[in-house]
């Protein structure tokens, strides 16, 4: 649904035309006082989905979890398991914790394209509490760094160059020494992730 519908749904709603690109905190609130609670439900859940199309160009991982969270929501909701308030709070969080997530990588000095592989490398909790987030903050860096520099334009669709993106991958897991448990799912997500970024590059 473009942006403008949803403008409109919340013009008959009362709300004249807010900066839905941000969902400010000002705005949450007002969806979040809305009378009529199906017309907020409806608006709040094209924002999220809207915003997670997007996230998924850049952010597999995150994109996914925002995307997993906000189903849960809505197939309790359609159970009758929470009301329309409530679910309307669940979203308001959601789309709170997206807004937080887009300053994370900042605060932690991470361009977009560096949290996306943080992110991938940290999926897995076991890989966090062993190597701790400064080292794969390294290893993010590295890999972006690697990636970009040895991408060849027709990498996602022949298989030997994807077979030389995994030698790489795997070389620098390895030089850090991510657990070695973890690292075949982490290449694997690491290399999905690759994909999406790269072919902006490549393109």
């Amino acid at each position: 649904m473009a942006s403008s519908e949803i403008i409109d749904i919340l013009k008959v709603a009362g709300i004249q035309s807010p900066d839905i690109s941000i969902l400010s905190d000002e705005f949450l609130m007002e969806i979040g006082a809305m009378e009529k609670k199906n017309l907020a439900l409806e608006a709040l859940k094209k924002l999220l989905n809207g915003e997670i199309a997007s996230r998924s160009k850049t952010n597999l991982v995150e994109s996914k979890a925002f995307s997993n969270r906000l189903e849960e929501s809505v197939a309790r909701y359609h159970a009758g398991a929470i009301s329309a308030v409530e679910m309307i709070q669940e979203l308001i969080e959601l789309a709170k914790d997206m807004k937080a997530a887009r300053t994370r990588g900042e605060e932690m000095g991470l361009s977009q394209e560096e949290v996306a592989f943080y992110m991938a490398l940290a999926e897995n909790e076991s890989a966090v509490e062993a190597m701790g987030n400064e080292k794969l903050r390294i290893i993010a860096h590295e890999l972006l760094e690697q990636l970009r520099s040895n991408v060849t334009v027709d990498w996602h669709q022949r298989e030997s160059a994807r077979a030389r993106m995994r030698v790489l991958v795997k070389r620098i897991l390895k030089k850090y020494g991510y657990p070695p448990d973890l690292a075949d799912e982490a290449i694997q997500t690491v290399l999905a992730q690759a994909e999406i970024l790269l072919r902006e590059i490549t393109g």
